[in-house]
């Protein structure tokens, strides 16, 4: 058993319409054909607009209870303008064989608002001030342009351009970036040396479960995606939970930090099947703060946008899980740069 106590992580993935902007239209109007009419789909400007919303709330309650988390960040969103993003395109930009796929396509087609006030969408500098002045909160790396490491087209040097990108937004508002998560969870272990290279320390990766495995170049099965939504009812992988040891240490690379459970979020028809779900995170923080593990959990800001309110309480019911197991068993919060310290002092 380690010697050092449970260790409670949580990462967020902020990225807003930057997130699935080739899926979700904004617009009925939008007559690109990668698109569904909205008028047959959810409403995603109120969906985004809810999470802009929420943000402000979720940041107060996780201060609150003492939680330290890591803001992983589309570099698009720090912009304060229009202006300001075209002049710090990266040098190289992604040639994805689906060009759908690049953020620099849906700006060149379908267009973006000149600023947060015009476009809350996809610009987003007051709610980063926000996070950066919360205690305990990190602002990390989604990569600059929601960059899909995995897909076929794109080269390592056109990775590395958006990184550079994306270090160089940050530290226009004054933020030195050093901890990545990669969109869709695309871990591309050839570029994992760039990362290191670029100074990012830590890197989050998937679930050890098979099901969580994602081959370069292929899409993920729908048996790997039914697998991993039933884990989140029944108990089919493994422990979720796994020794800071357990993390290894290897020069030139940065630290591979796995997540252990992405928090889905409520959805009103699923009737107990939410309290199935929530029971298992609080079950797998229990046995984490016992056995002296981490315990990562993830989600995105905007997957509380449907139902704020009730995703919200379940949010609140596992930080007041958490209190009661560093009241226990002594765990404690920490966001990846401060996992990241951790690790190299006991190294």
């Amino acid at each position: 058993m380690s010697e050092n106590p449970g260790i409670f992580t949580i990462s967020l993935d902020f990225e807003l319409h930057w997130g699935g902007f080739e899926k979700w239209p904004l617009h009925t109007e939008n007559t690109n054909r990668f698109f569904r009419p909205s008028t047959i789909g959810p409403d995603y400007r109120r969906y985004f607009l809810n999470t802009r919303l929420i943000i402000p709330e979720m940041l107060e309650t996780l201060a609150g209870q003492g939680a330290h988390v890591t803001w992983a960040t589309v570099g698009l969103l720090f912009h304060q303008s229009k202006k300001e993003l075209l002049e710090n395109i990266p040098s190289q930009l992604p040639s994805f064989r689906h060009e759908h796929l690049s953020a620099f396509n849906y700006i060149n087609t379908t267009g973006i608002g000149e600023d947060e006030t015009t476009d809350p969408f996809h610009f987003a500098p007051s709610l980063i001030r926000l996070i950066k002045k919360t205690p305990g909160m990190e602002i990390g790396s989604h990569t600059y342009a929601h960059y899909y490491a995995c897909e076929k087209g794109q080269t390592a040097e056109q990775f590395r351009a958006d990184l550079v990108a994306a270090k160089n937004v940050a530290a226009l508002n004054d933020i030195q970036l050093s901890s990545l998560v990669l969109p869709r969870n695309q871990v591309n272990p050839d570029y994992l040396e760039i990362c290191y290279q670029e100074g990012f320390k830590a890197v989050r990766v998937n679930p050890t479960d098979w099901y969580w495995e994602i081959p370069p170049n292929e899409p993920v099965s729908l048996w790997k995606r039914l697998n991993r939504t039933a884990d989140a009812y029944i108990p089919i992988g493994q422990r979720k939970s796994y020794p800071l040891s357990s993390i290894q240490n290897n020069p030139g690379m940065p630290k591979l930090i796995p997540a252990s459970r992405f928090l889905r979020p409520y959805k009103k028809w699923y009737g107990p099947a939410n309290e199935i779900r929530l029971n298992r995170i609080l079950q797998e923080m229990e046995s984490a703060a016992r056995n002296n593990e981490v315990y990562h959990l993830w989600w995105h800001p905007h997957n509380f946008g449907f139902f704020p309110k009730q995703s919200m309480e379940g949010l609140q019911r596992i930080l007041a899980h958490f209190i009661k197991l560093n009241d226990k068993y002594g765990m404690v919060s920490m966001n990846m740069a401060e996992l990241t310290t951790a690790l190299e002092n006991n190294h």
